[in-house]
């Protein structure tokens, strides 16, 4: 295993069982933070689900709940974007290894310390930092699991208004149940289409920016 290149000594046996070692601990991390993403995920789906239950109960029940419940759920989307964030860090961490360490080792032997991935690993161990933004993480977030949970609530909040306590007869009838006390249904359903309008926006965004990093990646050996 040819370390020469940049004065790297080449790693011995005890160095690269340290380096299993160290794959095996992130992998367990990663598996930890992969988990969280999961609780926060049917925290939102199970929120959702009793709104729909109280909504739906009776024709002469409120949506209001399915309008409250958008707040938890977006309590939920940016806990679960931080946590994806934390996550993140792992797997790049051993995807990292995969590519620059066990691929080139059962390939061909070589662990390539000449092309520098090792300093790299190194100074993100030495100065930890998130690999993508928190509009990133919200966007991907949103796109994997929140667009349905999501569409969910709006298509049920605009079938409950269509249907209870009677099928809608009129445009005007349709402000009359969106109505929220003295807020007028006009602005709530304005402030409900703003609220679709914007999480689309953010997905759509980082769909967007996370192609265009994957088709004009300028630094071979970036992380994240």
């Amino acid at each position: 295993m040819d370390g020469s290149g940049n004065g790297r000594k080449p790693l011995d046996t005890a160095e690269i069982g340290a380096l299993a070692h160290l794959y095996r601990a992130e992998i367990y991390r990663s598996t930890i933070w992969r988990t969280r993403l999961d609780t926060t995920t049917n925290w939102s789906v199970v929120t959702l689900g009793v709104a729909l239950s109280i909504t739906f109960s009776s024709p002469q029940a409120s949506p209001l709940p399915l309008v409250l419940v958008g707040i938890l759920i977006v309590f939920f989307l940016m806990l679960e974007a931080r946590r994806y964030r934390y996550f993140n860090v792992w797997r790049a961490r051993c995807r990292w290894m995969e590519l620059h360490f066990m691929a080139p080792m059962l390939s061909d032997g070589d662990l390539r310390l000449d092309s520098g991935w090792q300093d790299r690993l190194a100074a993100d161990y030495r100065r930890p930092a998130y690999h993508v933004s928190l509009r990133t993480a919200i966007g991907r977030r949103i796109r994997r699991n929140y667009f349905w949970i999501l569409l969910i609530q709006t298509l049920a909040y605009l079938g409950k208004i269509a249907v209870h306590p009677a099928a809608l007869q009129s445009p005007a009838e349709l402000q009359d149940r969106a109505a929220i006390g003295p807020i007028p249904g006009w602005l709530v359903l304005g402030a409900g289409l703003l609220y679709c309008l914007s999480w689309g926006a953010i997905a759509l965004w980082s769909l967007r920016d996370d192609k265009r990093r994957a088709r004009h990646r300028r630094d071979p050996l970036g992380m994240g």
